[in-house]
């Protein structure tokens, strides 16, 4: 792949790459950028299918940090950063987070690290013992996945009443991909407000738990989610990448709606593809930055009702660029607007 080109169509500042072979740690950390302040974003610890990949999704994440954060109203841009697994299910170890911190630690502040898939307060701390610069151990922040979980949630009632439906979930059915941290705990969210959710994860025991404790239905073997008929909303809480070109067109939900990064397997066209269809979509890194904002809140200094509002905030926020859609190719374009808006007004303000 071109490094370089694609750092320069995409904006970003700086990539840096890393190799320690005592703890056999392989990693990436993209800066996207840094107007609004130094950039908090999380470390991804992935098997992926090609090194350009792992680049490609860094590259990806890293952007999407820094409209997450605009968009937010929050002082600070956006990174990223991807540990390398040799094999799917690598079990981490203290040693590759340590390493993982020394890395974060050449940053100088710069970037900020923090939980993401495969990487658990445990891991955050064992980071901290070589940093100051990561937030998700338990004495910083801790899970975000319940703000994360939360704000999403804000973001489908967002969703609803632009759809010109009641804000209220009963009689809803919300589709929901992945069971994880954070898909779990936006069903338990939707079935406490009288919703219905429908689900499908490939762990086992995560499916059996959201049958258990929260009567979740769980999606049948010749079930497809994106095409099951009477799903109100569909909650991608996995991986990103999942709606493209190829299942946009028989998509049956009327909203998307999720924790996902980067939904969208190409933001411009398939955004585009979604508002020719009428589908209200809440482009991700504004519904799914709930963790985010309890993270950098904390890092910032915002107390924790200062957070619970920015999080609350998520719903209107979600509403003004749907409502701004029309006006532009995409609800995913009408987010980046409303974020760019912010980062160039914060490029005014810097001293010449």
């Amino acid at each position: 792949m071109k490094l370089l080109q694609n750092m320069t169509v995409m904006g970003h500042e700086r990539v840096a790459f890393h190799q320690d072979p005592e703890s056999g740690l392989r990693a990436v950390i993209a800066i996207h950028d840094t107007t609004l302040g130094n950039a908090l974003g999380g470390t991804r610890r992935w098997c992926y299918a090609s090194e350009a990949d792992g680049i490609m999704d860094v590259l990806r994440l890293s952007e999407g940090m820094t409209y997450k954060a605009a968009a937010a109203d929050l002082a600070m841009g956006g990174a990223k950063s991807v540990i390398l697994l040799d094999t799917p299910g690598q079990e981490p170890t203290e040693a590759q987070a340590r390493a993982m911190g020394r890395f974060v630690e050449t940053m100088s502040g710069a970037y900020i690290a923090a939980e993401d898939v495969g990487v658990s307060p445990q891991f955050c701390a064992w980071m901290r013992d070589e940093t100051a610069h990561v937030m998700g151990d338990e004495d910083n922040g801790g899970d975000p996945s319940p703000f994360t979980s939360l704000g999403c949630f804000n973001a489908m009632k967002a969703c609803l009443s632009f759809a010109g439906r009641p804000i209220d979930f009963h009689g809803v059915t919300v589709g929901i991909q992945g069971l994880g941290a954070t898909g779990y705990k936006v069903a338990k969210l939707v079935r406490e407000a009288g919703g219905d959710v429908v689900a499908t994860d490939v762990n086992p025991h995560a499916v059996r738990m959201a049958q258990d404790e929260l009567g979740v239905r769980v999606l049948a073997d010749d079930e497809d989610l994106f095409t099951l008929p009477g799903v109100d909303i569909l909650a991608p809480c996995a991986l990103g990448a999942v709606l493209d070109a190829k299942n946009i067109p028989t998509l049956s939900a009327p909203m998307i709606c999720g924790t996902s990064n980067n939904i969208l397997a190409n933001p411009e066209s398939d955004g585009q593809l979604l508002k020719g269809r009428g589908i209200v979509y809440a482009p991700d890194f504004v519904a799914n930055a709930g963790g985010v904002i309890r993270l950098a809140g904390l890092y910032l200094g915002l107390t924790e009702a200062e957070v619970d509002e920015k999080v609350a905030q998520i719903e209107g926020t979600t509403l003004e660029i749907l409502e701004r859609t029309a006006s532009h190719a995409s609800a995913y374009d009408a987010g980046v607007a409303y974020a760019r808006h912010r980062i160039d007004a914060g490029k005014t303000r810097q001293p010449a």
